[in-house]
């Protein structure tokens, strides 16, 4: 499945968010209750997240929705 300009955004935002927050993919995954290797699928873009999981890493980097989705 080809990856669309949205995804890469939102998985760079992510990572972005992540690396501020000083976290590994792992322990946001624990944070999230999200798989680590699927956190790594999002901010490569080769995921396409769920509105359920885009709500809980805004709640993870405690920033709203919006945040994550402003690009």
């Amino acid at each position: 499945m080809a990856r669309t300009n949205a995804q890469q955004k939102l998985g760079k935002k992510v990572k972005t968010l992540r690396l501020a927050a000083d976290l590994s993919q792992e322990k946001l995954g624990e944070i999230t209750g999200l798989d680590r290797t699927y956190i790594s699928g999002i901010e490569r873009g080769v995921r396409n997240p769920s509105f359920k999981n885009i709500e809980k890493l805004a709640k993870a980097f405690n920033v709203r929705i919006s945040e994550l989705t402003d690009f």
